[in-house]
């Protein structure tokens, strides 16, 4: 029997909370978690949709009943197919985090595994991620490979 789950709204906040974890390990260490709740209730209602193009998959804290060990978040998105992807479909990893103590016991692979099942039930064939240095091996061991990324972003 799996450890992975589907998350479901009563998730939300250690969603939230597995997601900051995330954030401070990519990005500047002690943000402020001052949107969580602003965003709860989004999240909520986008873990009750339980639909076909966003999932989040997680462990139960072993020593912490009621908090997660582990998260992992992804989209299917539709683009105008091409070559190497005809049908256009499109898989993005994000929030991938585990919680500081309950690393290195394989509940990020474990996730990461569950979730791409579901893109490849979607039929989806290209899969995207951001990859932080410390995550780029397990990643890489999943099949993932760096690519030239000529990206560029507009916030409005």
């Amino acid at each position: 029997m799996s450890l992975v789950r589907r998350a479901v709204p009563e998730d939300a906040s250690e969603v939230l909370r597995l997601r900051q974890v995330m954030i401070d390990s990519v990005f500047e260490a002690g943000s402020s978690s001052a949107w969580h709740a602003a965003s709860l209730p989004t999240v909520r209602a986008k873990l009750a949709e339980a639909g076909e193009s966003f999932a989040a998959f997680v462990i139960d804290h072993p020593e912490r009943p009621g908090t997660l060990a582990a998260l992992v978040v992804g989209t299917v998105e539709y683009r105008i197919g091409r070559a190497d992807n005809p049908h256009g479909t499109v898989g993005y990893v994000f929030s991938v985090a585990t919680d500081p103590g309950a690393r290195r016991r394989g509940y990020a692979r474990a996730c990461m595994e569950t979730l791409l099942g579901w893109f490849r039930e979607r039929g989806v064939v290209q899969v995207d991620l951001n990859a932080s240095a410390e995550a780029e091996p397990l990643y890489a061991a999943l099949g993932f490979v760096r690519k030239p990324d000529p990206s560029m972003r507009l916030c409005l």
